[in-house]
């Protein structure tokens, strides 16, 4: 018996994953980001779900910072054959979701302007986005077409 293919992967908040098999990356945003790489011509896609913008040098370096995960990211989609040339990417997150008190640090916005700023640096084109608000978002991302499905999340809702 041949054991069925995997079609989906969950996303966890401070990780990153590429693949160039056809499966969905999904995961659920409040103030974090996620950052889609779609290489066009080798039909590879990888994702990253990070939580607070910059890594300061102190402790571990980790995903969980955007400026990591992203030069990780896409050190991941050079490994796995991509040129930069071929590489789009898609953002999403950075909602302002916690506590009116909580705003006052604009984590979310930091974080998206993190990302837009990682790909000048990087020089890969913004194709979409969807950032900013007060709502959460539920992402599913096509590895093998970078298609985005988007739904919206009430507060309190995380299916």
């Amino acid at each position: 018996m041949v054991a069925a293919k995997k079609e989906y992967y969950f996303l966890h908040p401070s990780t990153i994953y590429v693949s160039n098999e056809p499966l969905w990356i999904t995961t659920i945003l409040g103030s974090c980001v996620s950052v889609c790489l779609f290489d066009k011509v080798r039909k590879t896609g990888g994702m990253t779900h990070y939580m607070l913008p910059y890594w300061n040098g102190v402790g571990l370096e980790s995903p969980k910072y955007g400026n990591v995960a992203i030069e990780q990211l896409f050190q991941k989609m050079l490994d796995f054959g991509g040129k930069k040339e071929d590489i789009v990417c898609k953002i999403f997150g950075g909602a302002e979701v916690l506590t009116e008190h909580s705003s006052v640090f604009n984590v979310g916005h930091r974080n998206i302007e993190l990302a837009f700023k990682m790909m000048e640096k990087l020089d890969i084109p913004v194709i979409s986005s969807s950032t900013g608000g007060r709502l959460g978002r539920k992402i599913h991302f096509n590895t093998t077409t970078g298609e985005v499905l988007q739904k919206y999340l009430l507060k309190g809702n995380l299916k």
